[in-house]
């Protein structure tokens, strides 16, 4: 019998749930069972979002029959490959010939690997940005490689703002009979398993994930719709900030992960006394042994938790076994940007100390801590001393550290919207700033914003040597020449933007903002960078934000709308018999004066791409 959840008036989930499989891709244990999601969106057309697991294919089918009552569906949409969100789906051609298959090149290539029908006489091809509407619904496609397969593609639908978002945002876990996340007490119950979903699944990817909040923070999302997991129509924020966090690489907590293989108890009993020191001097920590945690657990403690210890015995001259393992899926998972300490034991010619550190000294942004605590057999006076040290040695970095911190207005994150930002650095001898437009707000405790900045700008550079930064918030009171142009349309390398200003004050790290055509100002210090190709993200600590006034924080539509000077152009009716003289970019209103505009063409003044260009006509 058929069991399905209505989302909406148009949009149905037709998934199931397995909570006999042991072990998730034969790898990760889920005793808390999974599930499979497939979607049904009925309009003027049908289309089906993604198959299921062949274990629960027969209430898949029971699902999607009762959901057609008798209809054939128009379009199935296939975001991901991976089996257990397109086993069923020679079942599902053989079931519905003339469902046209909609998907991209790279999925369309896997089909053939893993199917043997016909594909190409059903298959729809879309690109990035490509559309497909539905009737009142419109499908606008979005590449997301390597998220965690290269083929991965997501879909949005515009009318309700609805991502269908193949395996991100997901997690391990049954549905129990609810569908949304805010049907649960999702922090209490699934948080963890989301956590571990994520950090083992996609944790390798962190960039290419960034690439996607990056792209999804242009779109108004009001619901996600992933593979695995709950449904997000409330408070999507917190999945999201999550996500930020995770992909960056970013310690949730700062706190110890200790990790310890130990083969009669002795080397627990330093991972111990260390966990117990360290608990004494208020310092939150979580111990797992090696042989009998799950490995998966582990990692996803070492992407929530800022410091890393890993004790082990000497095991046939090298490091337990299991020890090894962990320690080498850690590194494979490609965390970075933690603090990592070691405690070794053996009761002769000790060795796991030094292995240990050769696996993990490698990743980017490891901080090793020198001082490894040698217990020879047991502990004992001297190797006790070394674990206070090392106890010593780590919560040194937990002291408050001397920042200057001033008042803070959480209200002030309130104004943060996909607008645009004056970002405020100063290099050392002068004070610059450039226009940006992504500004978001991370996490809220600590309270954590993200900005992200073109590796070109000059303001790039020195953010990365000062390690801080002042966003003004812009109002819809800004001028185009006055603001826009003045930060916008030159380079601080060669040029004081700053001159002659007077609407400008100081704030408490040393750092100018706006005290006009600014409805909001947040003073941040930088606690992690991540590489996004033409673009670096920094994600830093609020140390200051005050609301300067209620007028509205100007948003990219009213830019265009009402700031942006409107380029001149023949009547439309006309433009077919005119000629091409030359091209505007659409975002600062820079002119590139020749009818030839190459694909990789890059503004000089905004360096935003040649498809942000418009033709200029004779």
């Amino acid at each position: 019998m058929y069991c399905v959840k209505k989302l909406n008036d148009s949009l149905t989930w037709i998934g199931g749930n397995d909570r006999r499989l042991a072990m998730f891709e034969g790898v990760y244990s889920v005793p808390d069972g999974v599930s499979y999601n497939s979607y049904i969106l009925k309009d003027e057309k049908i289309a089906v979002f993604d198959t299921v697991d062949k274990a629960v294919s027969g209430i898949y089918f029971e699902n999607l029959e009762h959901e057609l009552d008798g209809k054939s569906p128009d379009y199935l949409v296939v975001h991901h490959m991976e089996p257990d969100h397109s086993a069923t789906l020679g079942d599902f051609v053989l079931r519905y010939p003339d469902t046209k298959i909609v998907c991209n090149s790279k999925i369309h290539a896997m089909i053939k690997q893993f199917f043997n029908f016909d594909i190409d006489k059903r298959v729809i091809l879309v690109k990035e940005g490509d559309t497909l509407s539905l009737g009142a619904h419109t499908l606008t496609f979005i590449n997301a490689p390597m998220v965690h397969w290269p083929e991965v593609m997501m879909s949005f639908e515009t009318s309700e703002g609805i991502l269908f978002s193949a395996d991100a945002f997901g997690h391990f876990g049954a549905l129990n009979g609810a569908i949304f996340a805010d049907e649960v007490d999702f922090e209490r119950d699934y948080m963890d398993e989301a956590r571990r979903y994520y950090t083992n699944i996609v944790g390798k990817y962190g960039a290419q994930v960034m690439a996607v909040l990056k792209k999804a923070s242009a779109l108004d999302i009001k619901m996600i719709c992933p593979l695995h997991g709950f449904v997000w129509r409330k408070n999507l924020k917190t999945i999201i900030d999550k996500h930020a966090l995770w992909a960056t690489y970013t310690p949730e907590k700062q706190g110890v992960m200790i990790a310890y293989a130990s083969i009669y108890g002795n080397t627990e009993n330093a991972a111990e006394i260390l966990s117990s020191t360290l608990r004494e001097k208020g310092i939150e920590t979580c111990m797992f042994d090696v042989s009998v945690s799950p490995a998966s657990d582990i990692v996803s403690a070492s992407f929530k938790y800022s410091h890393l210890v890993f004790a082990s015995p000497t095991y046939n001259a090298g490091i337990f076994v299991s020890m090894e393992d962990v320690l080498r899926d850690v590194a494979a998972h490609g965390i970075k940007n933690r603090t990592v300490a070691f405690i070794q034991n053996g009761s002769w010619a000790p060795a796991s100390g030094k292995l240990m550190r050769e696996i993990m000294e490698k990743l980017p942004g490891i901080k090793i801590i020198d001082n490894i605590p040698y217990v020879k057999s047991s502990v004992k006076e001297d190797s006790y001393d070394s674990i206070m040290t090392l106890a010593d040695t780590i919560s040194a970095d937990f002291a408050p550290e001397d920042k200057v911190i001033g008042e803070i207005d959480t209200s002030s994150m309130h104004k943060l919207s996909y607008g645009l930002f004056a970002l405020f650095t100063n290099d050392g001898n002068k004070d610059n700033a450039c226009i940006v437009n992504t500004v978001s707000q991370v996490s809220s405790s600590p309270l954590t914003i993200s900005v992200f900045v073109n590796k070109a700008n000059y303001t790039c550079e020195t953010i990365q040597k000062s390690g801080k930064f002042n966003v003004s918030v812009l109002d819809t009171s800004a001028d185009f020449e006055d603001i826009f142009k003045r930060f916008g349309f030159a380079s601080g390398r060669d040029t004081d933007k700053l001159a002659g200003m007077d609407d400008i004050a100081q704030s408490v790290n040393g750092l100018k903002y706006l005290t006009k055509s600014s409805c909001a100002y947040i003073s941040a210090s930088v606690i992690n960078t991540v590489d996004c190709g033409t673009h670096m993200a920094f994600f830093a600590e609020v140390t200051e934000a005050k609301v300067l006034d209620s007028t509205e924080p100007v948003t990219y539509a009213y830019y265009f709308a009402n700031i942006k000077p409107k380029a001149s152009q023949k009547k439309e009716e006309s433009v077919k018999e005119q000629k091409i003289a030359g091209w505007v970019c659409k975002i600062c209103g820079y002119e590139h004066n020749d009818a030839d505009l190459p694909e990789d063409f890059v503004c000089p003044w905004c360096k935003h791409p040649a498809s942000d260009f418009e033709p200029i006509y004779k």
